[in-house]
């Protein structure tokens, strides 16, 4: 699905990530931890294709067997992936549904658009009212969240990174989130970037990759989540 080989990434003269190689599996759920500036982020909006990062000459970026190293994001988002916002944005003037038909424009139709944007909407308990106003207008960090997950869901991509998509999310949300992830992941490959075990308990993952000071230090099944939550990065 997604290969990254010697993945090392430049904003101006810092180096931010350092080597990294990893094989990311079709239909499996990944997490990525790491401390407070460890290069999470940076991992996601380079694999999304972030014009403000440098990729060194020597790195690779192949997903589903296609170089996508130079490729820009909305390429990049054409061939599958997905990447959600760790604070989302309101957007005045544009609801969800019509940012999702603008992205589906001659792929799906307004209306099958509109229809699955309600149910997807009832099953992560998103108040109706919240897909007629202005994108994440008056929404709570939750509910912002959720709209996120609603649009990975509608846009139907086939690797989704979901950075940090539990902060500032409570646990009946959480729990919502998770559970309807869970059910619609089908063969798609999850990447879930998180400071916390909390969504792990429900989701699982397959790996659990950490990275400290921009580099892949260890990497464990969700045992690992459950060790850090205990213990810290310093012991583990």
């Amino acid at each position: 699905m997604l290969d990254v080989k010697n993945l090392t990434v430049k904003i101006g003269k810092k180096k931010i990530l350092s080597n990294i190689s990893y094989s990311f599996e079709k239909g499996k759920t990944y997490a990525i931890m790491g401390p407070n500036g460890s290069g999470k982020s940076t991992f996601a909006y380079t694999v999304m294709g972030h014009p403000q990062y440098e990729v060194d000459a020597k790195s690779k970026l192949v997903f589903d067997e296609q170089n996508i190293k130079e490729l820009s994001a909305d390429k990049r988002s054409l061939l599958g992936i997905f990447l959600s916002f760790q604070s989302p944005l309101a957007l005045a003037g544009v609801r969800v549904t019509e940012l999702l038909q603008l992205a589906l424009l001659g792929k799906k139709e307004p209306l099958a658009i509109r229809q699955e944007s309600m149910a997807t909407a009832k099953k992560l308990k998103i108040p109706e009212e919240l897909l007629t106003r202005s994108l994440n207008e008056g929404a709570s960090g939750g509910e912002k969240k959720k709209l996120e997950v609603l649009q990975a869901s509608v846009l139907d991509k086939k690797l989704l990174i979901f950075d940090e998509v539990d902060t500032g999310v409570d646990v009946d949300a959480l729990r919502t989130i998770a559970k309807f992830l869970k059910a619609t992941q089908r063969d798609k490959t999850y990447i879930i970037i998180t400071h916390y075990n909390r969504i792990l308990r429900y989701m699982k993952p397959d790996k659990v990759l950490v990275l400290i000071n921009g580099e892949l230090k260890k990497i464990g099944d969700h045992t690992l989540a459950e060790k850090i939550e205990k213990d810290g990065y310093t012991k583990t």
